[in-house]
């Protein structure tokens, strides 16, 4: 068995040979995997840490607000009690001083009159928008139980602190989930290529190295050897396979050793069956392209000879015409007389079509039941025209009597007749269409006649085109 060299396509399993697609390693898709899915992460990480940095942001305010609340409502309503405003202010400007707050108000209450506000903004502050605020009713206890509302806290946020603190914290997330993903990302390929990849790549290289000749070559890859995972299960699958080629080719070449000792004896037998089968094959195909009934060449060995034919008078620019016979009135014949008379009333037509043939080319064959076709080379119009005629004739003189038919007393064959002239060549199709056609017309001129195609008419010269 001849070992075929490799070739510098076979050798290079990095190439691809077939699909004609680019080629993609599965470090890189995987790598291109891995940064989509850590892309993916670090928006998704992202949002929610800045969602728990923005709750932790107000609730921080709100704890100081509370603070606030609870260091200054005393003090606030006893200020009030005495109408110490030099107090009041100073609560106030002391509270405002803390970055988180953004707007203070003491109301006080007055009996019969408005409250008096006393209140400080921060410079900027528009409202606290998402920021948190407090308001906490201020009363005084002169005495025990004597609880009186004297006034109202008011304390609002300042959103700018909470959008600072959450940018502040945002930059730190952004940075710290990025680290996260790229040690991530460089983990995963790396102990993928470490597990995966060099082991593949050693597989491909192996396999585009396999010859006949090397098959004992078992593959090893250099890795733990207890490990059992599907690494494991490709290089058991590929050992196996190499192994089982490696007997079928010991196999095959005692086949062939065995079969060489009888190659002489059979081909003297196969000389001697071919020779039997030939003529055999001879004598099928004599009987496969001729009719049963009348011994005609039947319709596939028409098909055959037309297709030779129209070749030929291509080839040689030369006419070809056909002529297609019925038999006239042949149901009624047949009904009234059975199948025998009509068989041999069809044998009789054969006959008397072949009869009528001179020329050594001209061929008749039976196409249907009462069907039959002439085909004749090189004849023209005129040359057709005169072979049907002799045709009609003959069956008509053969006075096979026909009491049944409306064209006469006897069996007579009405005759379509087309020529595919070398000026004009058809495709044999429309050849037998336009035959088939003159075949309607004779038939509906009365029978018993020739119908050609139909010709031009004549110009004012007197010639036709």
């Amino acid at each position: 068995m001849a070992v075929v060299p490799p070739t510098d396509r076979e050798a290079a399993p990095s190439e691809d040979s077939h699909t004609g697609l680019r080629r993609r390693s599965l470090g890189v898709r995987l790598a291109w995997a891995t940064m989509v899915f850590c892309g993916l992460f670090i928006v998704l990480s992202v949002a929610v840490f800045t969602g728990l940095a923005w709750t932790e942001g107000r609730e921080r305010m709100q704890a100081e607000l509370v603070q606030i609340e609870q260091a200054s409502a005393a003090t606030l309503s006893k200020a009030i009690w005495e109408l110490d405003r030099d107090a009041l202010q100073a609560h106030v400007q002391s509270a405002i001083r803390v970055p988180s707050v953004g707007r203070v108000a003491v109301k006080v209450a007055l009996a019969n009159q408005a409250p008096e506000v006393i209140e400080q903004a921060r410079t900027g502050w528009s409202g606290p928008g998402w920021a948190p605020a407090r308001t906490v009713e201020l009363a005084y206890e002169p005495f025990p139980g004597g609880r009186q509302v004297v006034g109202e806290l008011q304390l609002a946020g300042d959103e700018s602190v909470l959008w600072q603190r959450l940018r502040g914290a945002l930059s730190s997330i952004v940075l710290v989930q990025l680290l996260q993903s790229v040690l991530l990302a460089a983990l995963i390929m790396g102990v993928f290529n470490r597990m995966v990849t060099v082991h593949v790549q050693r597989v491909a290289l192996h396999l585009a190295r396999v010859r006949p000749g090397n098959l004992h070559g078992l593959l090893r890859l250099q890795r733990v050897e207890h490990a059992q995972d599907e690494l494991s299960d490709l290089v058991e699958g590929v050992n196996q396979l190499q192994n089982s080629l490696s007997a079928y080719l010991e196999q095959q070449q005692r086949y062939e050793q065995e079969l060489a000792s009888h190659r002489d004896h059979l081909a003297m037998l196969v000389q001697e069956r071919t020779a039997e089968l030939e003529t055999a094959n001879q004598r099928l195909q004599n009987l496969a392209r001729t009719d049963a009934l009348t011994g005609l060449p039947n319709r596939r060995h028409f098909d055959e000879l037309q297709t030779f034919e129209m070749r030929r008078t291509r080839r040689e620019k030369m006419p070809l015409a056909l002529l297609i016979c019925d038999v006239d009135f042949f149901k009624a014949y047949n009904d009234r007389l059975g199948h025998v008379a009509g068989d041999e009333c069809l044998q009789t037509v054969a006959h008397a079509l072949q009869a009528g043939l001179i020329r050594a080319g001209d061929m008749v064959a039976r196409i249907g039941g009462e069907e039959f076709a002439v085909l004749l080379p090189g004849a023209d119009l005129e040359g057709a025209t005169r072979v049907a005629e002799r045709l009609r004739a003959k069956v008509q003189d053969c006075a096979i009597a026909h009491p049944q038919s409306a064209a006469a007393s006897v069996v007579t064959v009405s005759i379509g007749l087309a020529v595919s002239r070398p000026e004009a060549p058809m495709e044999f199709d429309a050849l037998y269409h336009l035959a088939d056609e003159a075949l309607y017309r004779a038939k509906g001129a009365g029978r018993n006649r020739v119908a050609g195609p139909i010709v031009p008419s004549v110009d004012s010269a007197g010639a036709t085109p």
